[in-house]
Order: structure tokens, then C-alpha cells, then sequence
């Protein structure tokens, strides 16, 4: 007899109600995987969870929660043991940034681009890699950008939020080689999503160029497949990120601070920001 095929593990993507999470939702229904949709949009969650059920038979479940809250990477953890809901893969796809002369952004801006972006990524992954351990088999995809691989003046808390994420999943990447984890880095560059429209400039994209959701979350999940340790979406991004590692860390703040001016020549109100998806 043959051996019977098993179900894809159940996903929760975070940052789902647009761009780079709700085309993760969708690649990820087309392979067959039930749902978990964290977001703090009710209608964009629910509307996002009736198009996947209907186009592929899956089941998607609705999370609503604000990432930036103190504890809301525990607060979907303990609403996902009240549903029994066990989850065998992680897509940290949540984030937003914020741009313009550091002084002039809000603090409580930044510090809420520091809780989705770092705290409630970091949150979830403790609530959710033990099980992962416990049953063999698991994986994490976390999602950061090109801005992660250098300073970048005028963008710098994003930049080094974004550093931050592709250093911790190398990190636990090799942590967890050999105990059936995967963790992969999806380091895209610019992409067309609403953070341009709401930062009110295009000019917050200061390397490389434009690309769709649609490419980029393939070349992730290609790489999470692969189990490759990062992707770099992009043969020009990924040059430019390859070719920064080799220069002194001045040189790279220096050349930074002037690719990035062109961030300031803009309408848009200092630290204007939005969901995931936008980088």
C-alpha cells in the first residue's frame, strides 16, 4: 500500500489584510494549507479569508490584533490555543516604516515600528517554534528588507529594525539545523504596495528597483522550500546587498546618508508610515 500524503501544516501569516501578507495567504491556500490571518483590519481579514475558502477549499481563520500593542505576540498565542489551532508554519510578514530626519518623527511612531517589526516577531516566534520542535518539523519566514543590510540616514530606525530581523533569523537558522526547522530571511527591495502612497513619495525607495508582491513571495517561499538561509529578491538588489558586506561600515553610513536624501524632498509629514507589505 501506498504511503497516504499528508496535509500542508496550517500557516498564520501576519500583516494578511494586504500586499506581501495576503499574496503569502494566497500562494500558500493554492499549495493547500489552512489559514491563520493576523491583522488589525476586520473587514480586509474576513474579506481576504471568504476569496481564499472559496478559490481553494481551504480553511482560514481570522485573527484580529494590533502587533504594536505591548503583548499582542502573546495575545494571538493564547486566542490560538483557545481555537486549538496548531501552526507548522510561521510567515512574520507584519512591519511598516517610517522615514524623514530623526528628530522630527514622533517617538511613539517608531516605538510602534519597533513592536511589530522586532517584539511581536520575536513574541510569536517564542510562542510558536517549541511546538514546532516538539512535532520534528516546522518552519519560519521572516520577512525584512534590503534597508537591513546597511544604515540608512533618514530611514534609520526601519533600517535597523530590518537588520535586526535578518540577523535573528541567521541566527536561529543555525540554531535549529538538524531538528527540522527551517528559517529563512526574505530580504525584498522596493515594492509596489501602499507605503509609497502613504509616505506620499515614491523617493522612500532609494535603491533598486520597482517589483510586484507576486515575485517576491514566490522567490521566498522558493527559498523556505530550498531551505536557503536568505533571499534576495532581484539581481541588482541582490548585488548591491552582497557588494555592501565588503566595504567599511563608515564608508556604507556615509554613502548611505546621501543616497537617502532624496527621502527628505517630500510633502509627506515626517514618520508617515503603513501596514505590511510596504517596503
Amino acid at each position: 500500500m501506498g504511503t497516504v500524503p499528508t496535509a500542508p501544516p496550517t500557516a498564520l501569516v501576519t500583516g494578511a489584510s494586504s500586499g506581501l501578507g495576503r499574496e503569502f495567504a494566497a500562494r500558500l491556500a493554492a499549495r493547500g494549507h489552512d489559514l491563520v490571518l493576523v491583522a488589525r483590519s476586520r473587514d480586509r481579514l474576513e474579506a481576504v479569508a471568504e476569496e481564499l475558502t472559496k478559490a481553494h477549499g481551504v480553511t482560514v481563520h481570522v485573527l484580529v490584533h494590533d502587533l504594536a500593542r505591548p503583548g499582542a505576540g502573546r495575545a494571538v498565542a493564547r486566542e490560538l490555543a483557545e481555537r486549538s489551532l496548531t501552526v507548522g508554519l510561521l510567515v512574520n510578514n507584519a512591519g511598516f516604516g517610517t522615514a524623514g530626519r530623526f528628530e522630527e518623527i514622533p517617538a511613539e511612531r517608531d516605538h510602534d515600528l519597533l513592536m511589530v517589526n522586532v517584539v511581536a516577531l520575536v513574541d510569536l516566534t517564542h510562542a510558536l517554534l517549541p511546538g514546532m520542535l516538539e512535532r520534528g518539523s516546522g518552519a519560519v519566514l521572516n520577512v525584512g528588507s534590503t534597508a537591513g543590510y546597511q544604515p540608512s540616514p533618514y530611514l534609520s530606525v526601519y533600517s535597523a529594525s530590518k537588520t535586526f530581523v535578518l540577523n535573528f533569523s541567521l541566527a536561529l537558522r543555525q540554531e535549529y539545523r538538524g531538528r527540522g526547522i527551517r528559517v529563512t530571511a526574505l530580504c525584498p527591495g522596493p515594492v509596489e504596495t501602499r507605503f509609497f502612497e502613504v509616505v506620499g513619495t515614491r523617493n522612500a525607495a532609494v535603491a533598486g528597483r520597482f517589483t510586484t508582491p507576486e515575485p517576491v513571495v514566490r522567490a521566498g517561499l522558493k527559498a523556505l522550500d530550498r531551505d536557503r538561509a536568505y533571499v534576495t529578491p532581484g539581481l541588482g538588489n541582490a548585488v548591491m546587498a552582497h557588494l555592501n558586506a565588503r566595504r567599511p561600515r563608515a564608508l556604507i553610513a556615509w554613502v548611505g546618508e546621501r543616497v537617502c536624501r532624496k527621502v527628505l524632498r517630500t510633502e509627506a509629514a515626517p514618520g508617515a508610515a503603513v501596514e505590511s507589505g510596504a517596503r
